[in-house]
């Protein structure tokens, strides 16, 4: 929306969408009808271009408003959908011509209001409503985690039904996509694929917030023939603040709610070939029985090194196998040796507890090992591993070069066990 000099140039305006069509409605409306009031003779009129007959408007063409008269001008111009988004528009000096400057959004319901003058300086008003056609391409929002309670290290996500490569384009989705947390954090996304982005704040989620995340994108023009789609909004709740950290050198794992030491536990991590992976890692699930096999990672039957355990309390922190579980074979160890083949393993007793302390978004770190560090992505959530100043660069809004926009990309996955 913009505004000019007063010049007194028009009194009839003709709107212009390029192949409008569209329902386009009170065009010209008599005086005292409920969308037109103008003091002009009923003679003026706001008329369209488009195609007689049509009923969707193109979004990929401008809307437009022009006066062709000699005996007023346009003064004002404003457009909107019907969730009170306004489209952008520049007004010409003279104020003969108005344009949008931004694209319309597809599938949408726009109310327009022309604002006019005559010679003498008069006001009128001109409303008029048109519907833009749908796009030929959606793209939806799916945003994770599942709604519920989760641990202050959970990182949002946020899948895309169509890859997304083009900078402008990411821009575009990235400004889209809203967080809101209360009480209120710094934060930002992350490209992680060209169809995935995380989302974290720059600490953890503080104690108790509520986060929610939802798209504006619904319309909205993405790139050529790729509109916004409609997409649920998410809501999840903070709990305390309970982490998890595992000196592998020496055996033992300190357990703290809200900064408070609430439990010491004598552990045994990956021994040499096997090593435990550095770095934080989140919770990502509980299960009470898994059956772990050493030829899930390449440990043919029958070698010495080869297994088949029955294994409780297990509680998992990467996509690949490496658990928090209940080791009673190597009780002996716990606290004194690493003997794993990567997994952090404890009595029963000890693994029940754990299992039923944490919960999905716990942070679990792990210092002190001789193995690699955890992947920020793709084998869990290490978001966390990636400094701050790092995770901006990978925002399509915040990174100002080609440089800085380079993602990390997760190394080859071992399963661990």
């Amino acid at each position: 929306m913009s505004h000019a000099p007063r010049t007194r140039t028009v009194l009839s305006c003709t709107l212009l969408v390029a192949s409008l069509g569209a329902g386009l409605t009170a065009c010209g409306e008599p005086q005292g009808s409920p969308l037109s009031s103008t003091p002009y003779d009923a003679a003026q009129q706001i008329s369209f271009n488009g195609k007689p007959g049509s009923t969707d408007a193109d979004p990929e063409k401008p809307l437009e408003v022009t006066a062709t008269g000699k005996d007023g001008r346009i003064t004002d111009v404003t457009a909107a959908d019907a969730a009170g988004r306004q489209v952008a528009g520049e007004l010409s000096a003279d104020g003969a011509r108005w344009h949008s400057t931004a694209p319309l959004a597809a599938g949408a319901q726009y109310t327009v209001r022309v604002s006019t003058e005559d010679r003498e300086g008069a006001p009128g008003v001109r409303r008029l409503s048109f519907q833009t056609a749908p796009g030929k391409k959606k793209l939806k929002v799916t945003f994770g985690p599942d709604a519920g309670k989760y641990g202050v290290g959970q990182p949002l996500t946020a899948e895309l039904s169509q890859k997304v490569k083009d900078p402008r384009a990411r821009a575009v989705v990235e400004r889209a996509l809203k967080v809101d947390s209360k009480p209120a954090v710094e934060g930002s996304w992350y490209w992680v694929e060209d169809n995935l982005l995380h989302f974290r704040p720059r600490a953890y989620w503080p104690v108790g917030a509520t986060v929610r995340a939802h798209s504006n994108l619904e319309g909205i023009k993405v790139a050529k023939d790729l509109y916004g789609a409609a997409s649920t909004p998410l809501r999840i709740n903070i709990g305390d603040k309970i982490e998890a950290i595992t000196d592998a050198s020496s055996h033992y794992m300190t357990i703290r709610r809200n900064g408070e030491v609430i439990n010491t536990i004598p552990v045994t991590t990956g021994k040499p070939g096997y090593s435990t992976r550095n770095g934080v890692k989140v919770v990502l699930g509980k299960e009470y029985f898994v059956r772990m096999r050493g030829t899930s990672i390449g440990i043919p039957t029958g070698t010495n090194d080869s297994y088949d355990l029955p294994v409780y309390y297990a509680t998992r922190v990467t996509w690949s196998g490496e658990y928090v579980h209940a080791a009673p074979w190597s009780v002996g160890s716990q606290g004194y040796a690493n003997v794993s083949h990567g997994c952090t393993g404890m009595s029963t007793g000890n693994a029940a507890w754990f299992y039923e302390t944490v919960t999905e978004g716990d942070i679990v770190k792990v210092v002190g090992s001789w193995g690699e560090e955890m992947d920020p992505f793709g084998n869990g959530f290490g978001d966390w591993n990636l400094p701050w100043k790092k995770w901006r660069t990978g925002s399509a809004l915040l990174a100002s070069t080609e440089e800085q926009r380079d993602r990390v990309h997760a190394p080859r996955l071992r399963p661990q066990v």
